[in-house]
């Protein structure tokens, strides 16, 4: 690891010191010049390296905090925290929360038609034994959920298509789908709720992914997701008419 104050250096005042303290930082842990678990300088240290205050630079590592880049270990220092798979979906979850309307819904659809009948393909790559067997618990569970819980059949459904994102064994495509697909019994909870022998059909598009994610072939399971997702966007349609 480099030298602390070659790292850390004195700051100008032509902006918020607050902020060119937490981007310097921040720039230190992208570079890796800061690995994971090392511990940072004191305070004081820190104060003399960026000559700040003391109020802007705790500033800055509260900023830091909240965000999961560092953490502050009362009586022992700071260290670099490592940030995991959970940490960047909440971030994303609550980013979607906060935007959700109707405007997202249409965006939500136009990003699965690019995207899922790819990873639906992807899946039946890379697929496990373990990913197939939670792909066919899940039609069993989604096949003898009571109709009269939408809710329910919703959470089921939605956990279908982050299973077959997970079975693409691609953190990446983890990371991009599983917050979109998280805001999803929103809208899933109304359709079924609407439109009479919706879950049979999208019980039965399932099967068909499974079966082909199942038998690894990857064009027919790229087929059968796009033919969901057009049937998807019908039915959105008919209920957001102005998408």
């Amino acid at each position: 690891m480099e030298n602390m104050e070659d790292i850390f250096q004195k700051i100008g005042t032509t902006q918020t010191l607050s902020q060119k303290i937490e981007r310097n930082i921040e720039k230190a842990i992208r570079e890796k010049k800061l690995p994971i678990g090392a511990k940072l300088p004191s305070e004081r240290e820190l104060c003399e390296m960026f000559a700040v205050s003391r109020t802007a630079l705790r500033e800055a590592l509260r900023r830091l905090s909240a965000r999961g880049l560092i953490e502050i270990k009362k009586g022992s220092g700071m260290v670099v925290t490592k940030i995991e798979l959970k940490d960047a979906i909440s971030s994303l979850n609550l980013y979607y929360d906060l935007k959700f309307d109707d405007n997202l819904i249409g965006q939500i659809i136009e990003l699965r038609l690019a995207f899922e009948p790819e990873i639906a393909k992807m899946a039946a790559i890379n697929r496990t034994d373990l990913d197939l067997k939670n792909m066919e618990a899940n039609l069993i569970e989604f096949a003898k959920c009571n109709p009269d819980n939408t809710q329910l059949e919703s959470d089921i459904d939605n956990r279908f298509h982050l299973a077959v994102a997970r079975a693409t064994e691609n953190p990446f495509v983890i990371i991009t789908m599983e917050p979109v697909h998280n805001l999803l019994p929103r809208m899933r909870n109304f359709i079924y709720a609407n439109v009479d022998g919706e879950k049979e059909i999208t019980l039965g598009y399932h099967k068909e992914i499974v079966n082909a994610i199942r038998e690894r072939d990857a064009e027919r399971a790229y087929e059968k997701m796009q033919a969901h997702l057009d049937r998807n966007m019908q039915v959105y349609k008919k209920f957001f008419k102005h998408l």
